[in-house]
């Protein structure tokens, strides 16, 4: 037996042994991401009830099942996405699920950015291909993945702006590359980025918060402008006309990470980038944050109540003991 989250409740699980093709891990250290919050709250459906939420973590390799080649008993690998199952002490995985840690990465780190940092690598690379002169908005900006956003788009040459709520996290979105912040609990970001841009509006704007920006994202856009939305952290926004988008020739998408690794060789050439931009310096990582895994409640609670920032990390009992 081995302790795992269970819709947040600390319990015994039964796991077994690895089948053909499968590695089963013992978790160092799991990322807390959005997604599992919303599958806590139903804004998305999990597959089984109960089940063990959790996309991303960093975790020793202590079995291989049948026909596994490519990975080996005490390797350190990282994986971020589906199947859900990272609130647990140990997991099993299809081994082709995961990747292998540069030696140079912490494993907190690792397990702190990999999820996050896959998003903001298509976000950035391919779902708009951030280009120098252009100018980006990103709400949450001192978020997990907001603060990675800002620093890769700085790094490709574009004019960053980004959204936060207090003058504290003001300070670090500046630190991560944002020209510009904008406390949107004291100003209008839709008149402030108008101002900004001297009324020509942004090529691109990435959006994790949903119902509550929405409206204004589309309206800080130029013609022909993109509003990518990947996360509804203030809920699902209300249904919209086609024709919203007519007046500016406008773009929208609403995409999901693991649509854009969803090969083996999108994968690993997704987190190889992320990888690589930790070793460059483009990426500097903030884990802000750690909770015992058995105090996932609380780390939620934090999360959803806008008391973090950066990145937080679960942590199994004993998990660097071992």
């Amino acid at each position: 037996m081995v302790k795992a989250i269970r819709v947040l409740k600390w319990e015994d699980v039964e796991i077994g042994d690895p089948k053909c093709g499968e590695i089963r891990i013992r978790n160092k250290a799991i990322g807390l991401n959005f997604i599992d919050v919303y599958y806590r709250k139903g804004v998305l459906k999990a597959p089984t009830v109960p089940y063990t939420p959790g996309e991303e973590g960093v975790g020793v390799v202590i079995a291989v099942g049948p026909g596994v080649t490519d990975r080996k008993v005490g390797e350190l690998v990282a994986y971020g996405g589906y199947p859900m199952g990272a609130y647990a002490e140990e997991r099993i995985l299809s081994a082709d699920k995961v990747v292998p840690v540069p030696p140079s990465v912490d494993p907190v780190v690792a397990a702190s950015v990999l999820f996050k940092g896959m998003t903001a690598q298509y976000l950035v690379r391919r779902c708009f291909k951030v280009q120098p002169g252009h100018t980006v908005l990103v709400h949450a900006a001192a978020g997990g993945t907001g603060s990675l956003l800002c620093q890769w788009a700085n790094a490709l040459g574009a004019t960053v702006i980004g959204t936060v709520s207090t003058k504290e996290k003001a300070a670090q979105a500046k630190e991560d590359g944002c020209h510009h912040v904008i406390l949107y609990k004291e100003e209008d970001f839709v008149a402030r980025v108008n101002e900004l841009t001297s009324g020509k509006g942004v090529e691109v704007v990435y959006d994790s918060v949903g119902k509550d920006t929405i409206q204004g994202s589309l309206a800080c856009l130029k013609i022909r402008g993109y509003l990518v939305s990947y996360g509804l952290a203030s809920g699902a926004p209300d249904p919209m006309p086609l024709s919203a988008l007519g007046a500016k020739s406008l773009f929208l998408t609403m995409s999901t990470v693991f649509h854009y690794t969803a090969t083996r060789d999108e994968l690993v050439e997704t987190a190889e980038d992320v990888f690589a931009s930790l070793a460059s310096g483009v990426l500097r990582v903030r884990v802000n944050h750690t909770y015992p895994l058995s105090q996932a409640t609380q780390a939620h609670a934090d999360l959803e109540n806008r008391k973090t920032t950066g990145s937080v990390v679960l942590i199994p009992d004993g998990a660097f003991e071992q």
